[in-house]
């Protein structure tokens, strides 16, 4: 049986809520769950621990703690552990009871993507497109606007001498 995770689109296999009396030992449950699924052997002398710890850039006995239910990571540790297990975070945190389901919907925000997931350069023509701009001298002065704020962006990164016309670019 599968699961279709909404956030990822893809079907995850189905993983019962993990066992455990509090958050962190339900979240090291799963973790633990989906490294194995991923392919990590976590068996004793087997080295998926420290494979695991440096794929997330963790120490080993952190991964140990957080694993052992001791301790729940930090939030900046959440996307790289989210990549490792190939689970997204939303996923790992509803399953293990960390967070509720309502306190991060799927749906509410359908648009705004988080780091673990690899979203493509929009281009100013997709963007007009995404917006529904289709009038042509709307569209024209959208995509002019566009071009040189990417323009005036660039200039700003390229500067290496330190003053700041960053501000009188701005002021005009």
């Amino acid at each position: 049986m599968e699961n279709h995770d909404e956030e990822a689109g893809a079907p995850t296999p189905a993983i019962p809520t993990p066992p455990g009396d509090t958050p962190a030992e339900r979240f090291g449950a799963l973790v633990t769950e989906r490294a194995r699924l991923a392919g990590y052997k976590l068996d004793a002398g087997a080295g998926g621990r420290a494979h695991l710890a440096r794929d997330v850039g963790m120490s080993p006995s952190a991964v140990g703690r957080m694993l052992n239910g001791k301790t729940l990571p930090m939030p900046q540790q959440l996307e790289p552990i989210a990549r490792a297990v190939k689970t997204p975070v939303r996923t790992l945190l509803v399953m293990a009871g960390v967070i509720s389901e309502t306190s991060w919907p799927t749906e509410a925000y359908s648009d705004v993507r988080s780091a673990s997931e690899q979203t493509p350069t929009v281009s100013p023509e997709a963007a007009a497109d995404a917006w529904g701009i289709r009038e042509p001298g709307i569209r024209a002065m959208l995509l002019g606007t566009i071009q040189h704020a990417m323009s005036l962006q660039a200039e700003a990164d390229n500067r290496t001498d330190g003053d700041d016309r960053g501000e009188a670019i701005a002021r005009g």
